[in-house]
C-alpha cells in the first residue's frame, strides 16, 4: 500500500525541490508537496498544510520546511506516522538572524529581488554546484515565488518559535539528515536535533549544501525509503 507523503518546501523553494526524491519514491509513496507561499506565520502555515493533508502522512521536511513540521506535530500529532528532518533547526532565530532577515526584506521592497535571491546560492549550494544549471535551476525557483512569497516566508521564520523543548516528545520513527556542507543550517544544528529525538537516525549527505534533494537525491531518497519501511 502506498504511504502517503507530505512534503514542506523551504524557503523560496517548491515541488522543484522534492522532484527527483518523489519521483525515486513512487512505488511506495504518494507524495503531495505543500503550498507554504501564501501565510506569513508558521502555525498558519501548518493549519493550511493540515486542512489538505491525508488522515495519516508521513512528514517531511527542510529548512523553513522543518519549521513548520515541528508546527504540525504540535497541532495533530497523532496525524503524522513518519518524521524526516532536513538541513533545519529546531532553534528559534537570533537576533542577528532576524536583523538580516528584515534587512533582505528591506531589499525587496526596494525592488532588488533578483539580487537578493542570486544572493542566497552561495549560502544554499555547495560550492562545486554553483554557477551550474542546477543554481539556475535553484534561481528560476526562487523567481517563480517571488518576492510576496519572500516577504511572507521570511516574516515566518524570523518569528518562530523554539522547538527544541519539544523534541524529547518525538516518539514517531525519525530521520535528521543534513548536507555535510551547509552553512546555513550546519551539521552540528542537525546533531543536536538527533540527540534530542529519542532513536531518530542521522544521515549527513555528502557533497550537498542546505539543498541535498536538489544536489544529491539519490542518498536522500535511500534514507526515505529507509525510514518508510
Amino acid at each position: 500500500m502506498m504511504k502517503p507523503l507530505v512534503l514542506l518546501p523551504g524557503l523560496l523553494c517548491d515541488s522543484r525541490l522534492w522532484r527527483d526524491v518523489a519521483w525515486s519514491l513512487r512505488d511506495v509513496a504518494a507524495p503531495m508537496v505543500a503550498d507554504l507561499t501564501l501565510d506569513d506565520a508558521i502555525p498558519d502555515m501548518a493549519a493550511r498544510t493540515l486542512a489538505a493533508a491525508p488522515p495519516r502522512f508521513a512528514l517531511v521536511g527542510l529548512s523553513m520546511g522543518g519549521y513548520v513540521a515541528f508546527e504540525i506535530l504540535r497541532q495533530a500529532p497523532d496525524r503524522v506516522t513518519h518524521l524526516a528532518l532536513f538541513d533545519t533547526s529546531a532553534r528559534p532565530d537570533t537576533p542577528e538572524r532576524q536583523a538580516a532577515r528584515r534587512g533582505g526584506i528591506a531589499d525587496v521592497e526596494k525592488g532588488k529581488f533578483i539580487g537578493v535571491s542570486r544572493g542566497l546560492l552561495p549560502s544554499l549550494l555547495a560550492p562545486h554546484n554553483l554557477e551550474t544549471p542546477l543554481a539556475e535551476e535553484v534561481q528560476a525557483m526562487a523567481e517563480r515565488l517571488g518576492k510576496g512569497a519572500y516577504i511572507r516566508q521570511q516574516t515566518a521564520i524570523m518569528n518562530r518559535i523554539d522547538s527544541r523543548p519539544d523534541l524529547g516528545g518525538i516518539a514517531i520513527p525519525a530521520l535528521v539528515g543534513v548536507g555535510a556542507l551547509d552553512k546555513l543550517t550546519p551539521p552540528e544544528l542537525a546533531q543536536e536535533m538527533a540527540d534530542a529525538i529519542p532513536n531518530a537516525t542521522l544521515t549527513h549527505f555528502s557533497d550537498s549544501g542546505h539543498l541535498p534533494p536538489m544536489e544529491n537525491p539519490d542518498p536522500v531518497t535511500a534514507a526515505l525509503r529507509t525510514l518508510l519501511a
